[in-house]
């Protein structure tokens, strides 16, 4: 039997996370290959580590971490900072094995159960890592309450009362037929029933944004089904194998199986198809899919063209968003922010201004009253974490420049009124050697010249008109930027053919070695609203966004020359920033 080693690894935001490693039996690959093991909800890695002997993969290394609040991990059992906290750190813990056991992201592959496959499922839409494949089982995108309107009801007490707990009702023989199993799970003292509010209505929320959008999943997948399963629905399970975007998928669902699916009495049935499915994406490496030209096939462009396309007159939707945008008429009477996206674009720099600053300011107390429903809409909750997280990816690439001693020459090609950028710079001990903003409006220019003066900044900083698409004006800045940001832009346009022609101007202007903030809009509740409700900068049309996944905006960078070193994403999975370096040539 394979020998654990406990270590420890500091996640993003400080915390010692516990996790196991069972080294490969025989030096079998090089490079080498790795099993990364997720547990369920309430346990920890320790109940998965019979895996690493049962698997019969001896030239594999074994993890198997203990979430935060599970297990030997900190925290309140069953708590976390949010659902999103513990999606970012499994891709803290990736990039850790990566780091400190030397074992590429391609050459792992992920295995979770239960809650852990939705941390994982999460974790490939959210992030696009490019492990070998995902191997999921019995995944929990919905736990069987059996109380009626359970789910709105902790929705309002949480509003009500905070962040509380609930205990587990799952008995351990609901899980497994095994003997042996039933009796280590009440005797674990790791084992913990509860699980946090928060904890479980983010899951929910997760599970079925991740459901609805599973085709953006392209990663070989393995979906392991409990035929008996008393723990979860197995609905959701079957819709998102179906929507899943992988050329390689299979599922089997495994006939008088509890939800413990990997520690069920028969389970050498679903461990012999793990084996072989590992085996295959080894010795049969899969294509990724080629992400493009998505803006002219798939499911991103079909759902952007039926967003266009004008509803039946007098058919209850359109009745419904006709009622919206009179609203909306109603309320510029009352709501600045209201106001001014009409005036000048819901999508354009003054408007992503007046919602960073965030200040609600209208006629009276109704007006402000509806100002602030205005700025508390979960897009623009979102934009005001987008600001943070690109402020948080310059101050890195800032000090990686700085630790390299290179100048920082930071260059905005869309910057608006360019307020992220400057507001990222203060605090920090050494200013940037010079900053350039540039943007297509002549008001943002004049408006963001002015917060360069209101900043003290203008001994090194300077706004310009310029066109963000040209990439011969791009390829030509001066000084050649070591730093480029491109923020808030590339969602507004569909066309992948204007961003890669961006791209490639960044390219030629950035030299070996600097860096690249990009952001991207794998997700939106609110699509339908948008473009049904809401106008456009370009001449008041409706403003329709084609998502990209977060695969297809990594790949349009790849393909300019730059690799992706690490990325941030909202709770909701709707922005995301990510951080490049240009690669040589």
């Amino acid at each position: 039997m394979r020998q654990a080693q406990a270590l420890h690894f500091s996640t993003h935001d400080g915390v010692e996370l516990h996790y196991r490693h069972w080294p490969a039996t025989r030096n079998a690959f090089q490079p080498r290959r790795a099993v990364v093991m997720f547990h369920r909800g309430h346990e920890h890695g320790g109940r998965m580590a019979h895996l690493a002997d049962e698997l019969d993969l001896p030239g594999y290394d074994f993890f198997a971490w203990d979430a935060r609040g599970h297990g030997q991990s900190p925290g309140a059992r069953g708590d976390s900072p949010g659902f999103a906290t513990s999606v970012r750190d499994v891709q803290t813990f990736i990039e850790h094995l990566q780091a400190q056991h030397g074992i590429a992201e391609q050459d792992m592959v992920v295995l979770a159960q239960s809650v852990g496959a939705v941390l994982i499922a999460t974790w490939a839409h959210d992030y696009a890592p490019k492990v070998r494949c995902l191997v999921l089982a019995s995944p929990a995108f919905k736990v069987k309450l059996y109380v009626p309107f359970a789910r709105p009801g902790l929705k309002l007490l949480k509003a009500l009362r905070g962040n509380f707990f609930v205990n587990s009702y799952v008995k351990p023989r609901l899980l497994t037929h095994d003997p042996e199993r039933v009796m280590s799970y009440q005797a674990d003292p790791l084992i913990s029933r509860p699980i946090s509010v928060t904890m479980l209505l983010g899951l929910y929320e997760a599970a079925d944004r991740v459901v609805a959008d599973a085709q953006a999943i392209q990663l070989p997948t393995q979906l392991l089904v409990s035929g008996a399963d008393l723990v979860v629905e197995r609905q959701p399970q079957v819709q998102f194998f179906e929507r899943l975007g992988s050329a390689r998928k299979e599922m089997h669902v495994l006939p008088g199986f509890f939800h413990d699916t990997l520690g069920e009495r028969d389970r050498a049935h679903a461990l012999r198809r793990i084996e072989r499915f590992v085996s295959h994406c080894f010795d049969n490496p899969a294509a990724p899919p080629g992400l493009l030209d998505a803006d002219k096939a798939g499911a991103s462009c079909a759902e952007a063209e039926s967003l266009a396309a004008p509803l039946p007159r007098y058919s209850p939707r359109e009745l419904y968003w006709r009622a919206t945008r009179a609203g909306l008429r109603l309320g510029k009477g009352l709501s600045e922010g209201v106001k001014l996206g009409f005036e000048t674009g819901f999508d354009s720099g003054s408007t992503l201004d007046y919602v960073y600053r965030n200040q609600p300011t209208g006629k009276g107390k109704l007006g402000r009253l509806v100002d602030r429903n205005y700025l508390n809409a979960i897009g623009w909750r979102g934009i005001r974490q987008r600001k943070l997280h690109v402020e948080a990816l310059l101050r890195l690439a800032i000090a990686h420049l700085r630790e390299q001693q290179r100048p920082v020459d930071i260059v905005d090609i869309a910057a608006g009124h360019g307020r992220y950028i400057l507001e990222a710079l203060e605090g920090l001990q050494q200013r940037p050697d010079s900053i350039l903003l540039r943007d297509y409006s002549e008001l943002n220019v004049q408006q963001g010249q002015a917060l360069i003066g209101e900043k003290g900044l203008a001994d090194i900083a300077r706004f310009v008109q310029g066109d963000a698409f040209d990439r011969d004006s791009l390829a030509a800045l001066q000084p050649r930027p070591t730093l480029a940001v491109v923020s808030g832009l590339y969602e507004l346009f569909a066309s992948n053919a204007l961003v890669a022609n961006s791209l490639a101007g960044l390219a030629d202007a950035v030299p070996p070695g600097g860096y690249l903030v990009y952001t991207g809009q794998p997700w939106h509740p609110q699509l339908e609203m948008i473009a049904r409700a809401l106008t456009s900068h370009r001449g008041g049309q409706a403003w329709v966004m084609r998502r990209r996944s977060q695969a297809e905006m990594d790949q349009l960078v790849e393909a300019a020359g730059f690799r992706k070193l690490t990325q941030r994403i909202d709770e909701w999975g709707i922005f995301s920033v990510s951080l490049a370096i240009r690669v040589g040539e």
